[in-house]
Parts: structure tokens; sequence; C-alpha cells
């Protein structure tokens, strides 16, 4: 009687797990399809002809797709005295070299605040804190002083190296070079290993999935940035900034501002679907505490 109870139970409650799981699955399904609809919006207006953006009531899905809004923008970018190229060379070249050493300058500086004792730690750690409560806005006026003093204007440096100083990477590189164990370093130490290869071969394999998140971080807030407060020349302005130009012709380009937007997103978004697994381990791993 007892083990045919026990047996009962046991397959209710299989029964209500599997109805549960099917349950989560349907809801994720449906959320997942709800977030992605911004999205699949921007493809189809970047496919509409201009006469399907300004139909009433408005159409989410395009009828009649077209590609001429793609080769509107190539058309029209063209006609300008810098050549399309260019924009693209000098969006890719600030993009890399911000994010690469925002990456290098964080780890290295965090390395010391997680693994190493010395007078101030904790004061410098507060600070960087501190630092995070103030967005790009509430220092956009120092540091065009601070840029101005260096002679640094119309310059890559004057986006690259307020980049490399963001507080957020150091941060997070921080927060998880803390969850190495210390035991593995000091084994390391006793072996005869120096800092930097104890850093490099120990530390920075066992945060990838922080430092990879970082990249994404950084590499998607580069790629966005126009940059025209600090730089004038027109030799030197970023892919964003040139494209921005286009949508600010008015209606009679709406369809290539809607082209625009496609392209701007793919990039970011193809590099964040090649590392969203170590996106999702980081996050997973930021609410773990031992």
């Amino acid at each position: 009687m007892a083990m045919a109870l026990f047996k009962h139970r046991r397959r209710a409650k299989q029964s209500h797990s599997m109805v549960g799981n099917a349950f989560s699955i349907f809801i994720l399904i449906v959320m997942g399809a709800f977030m992605g609809l911004p999205l699949l919006l921007a493809i189809c207006n970047s496919l509409k002809p201009l006469e399907e953006l300004f139909i009433f009531p408005p159409r989410f899905f395009v009828r009649n797709p077209t590609g001429k809004n793609f080769h509107d923008i190539f058309v029209l970018m063209s006609e300008s005295w810098v050549p399309f190229s260019r924009y693209i060379f000098n969006t890719v070249f600030i993009t890399l070299f911000g994010t690469l050493g925002h990456l290098l300058v964080a780890s290295l500086c965090a390395y010391p605040l997680a693994k190493h004792k010395f007078p101030g730690r904790n004061l410098i750690f507060w600070l960087i804190v501190t630092a995070l409560m103030f967005s790009t806005h509430v220092t956009a006026i120092p540091n065009y002083l601070v840029m101005s003093r260096l002679g640094w204007l119309d310059n890559y440096l004057s986006l690259i190296v307020p980049a490399i100083a963001k507080p957020m990477g150091l941060f997070l590189m921080k927060q998880f070079m803390e969850q190495v164990p210390d035991s593995l370093i000091e084994a390391a130490r006793i072996d005869g290993a120096s800092e930097f290869r104890i850093f490099g071969t120990i530390v920075m394999p066992s945060v990838k999935p922080a430092w990879l998140t970082l990249i994404i971080f950084c590499f998607q807030d580069l790629w966005n940035l126009q940059g025209s407060n600090y730089i004038y020349s027109e030799n030197l302005k970023t892919l964003p900034y040139a494209l921005s130009q286009i949508s600010a012709a008015g209606i009679s380009r709406a369809g290539a501002t809607a082209a625009v937007a496609v392209i701007m997103m793919i990039v970011p978004i193809t590099i964040f679907i090649l590392c969203q697994s170590n996106i999702i381990e980081t996050m997973v791993s930021s609410g773990i505490k031992e």
C-alpha cells in the first residue's frame, strides 16, 4: 500500500514538473518573440518602399520588399567629398583601439585591487564605484576641457582615451578576479612565476567570460559614437555621424534612414551572438558569492 502511494505521488510530481517546464518554455518563447519585434520591425522598414513607410494604418510587415534604401545610402555617401571607406576606417580604428585599450588597462588595474593588499585599496575601489554614478552627460564638459588642455581636440585620442578610462570595466574585472582562488596564485608564485605571467596565464583565462562581456559593452558604445563634440575635420569623423546626416534630410530620405538603423545594428548584434554564451555565464556568476 505504501509503495503504491509512493509511486502515485512520484508520477504526480513528474506530471506537475513536465507541465511547469512546458509552461516556462512557452513563456520564454512568447517573451523572446516579443523582445525580437523591434529588430524585425527595423528590418521590415529598411526593405519598404517610401509609399509603404507612410501608409495609414501602418503595416508591420513589408508587402513589396526592395533594396533601394540600401542603394540610396551608398549613392548619397559616394557624393560626399570624403570617401565612405574613410568613415568606416575611422569608426573601426577608434572602436578597436578603444576597446582593446580599455580591456588592457581595466584588467591590469583590477588585478592588484583584487589580489594584492596595500594601503588605500578600499578607498580606490570606492572611488571607482562612485565614478559609476556619473553619466557621460555629466562628465562631457570636464572631458572637453581636459582634451582641450592636452591639445587632443580634433584627434582620435579625444575619443579613445576617455573610453579607456571608463570605470565600468575596472569594476567588472575586479569583481570577477576576486573569485579566482588565492591558493592557485600562491602555488604559481611558489613555482617561480612572475606577476605578469600569473596575470596572463592564470587570472585572465579564469575570467574569460568577464572580459568578453566587457568587449561587447565597450565595442557597442564606441561603434555608435559620433564624437562630433571633439572631432571637427570631416576626414576624421565617424560612420554614425556620416549616417546621421542622411537622417537629417527629412521625409525624403526616410527609407535610407531605416536602412541606416539596420546597418548600425548588424555589427554589434553579430558580435553579441558570437559571445552570448560567455555573457550569460557572466550574468549567472555575478550573483554567486562564496
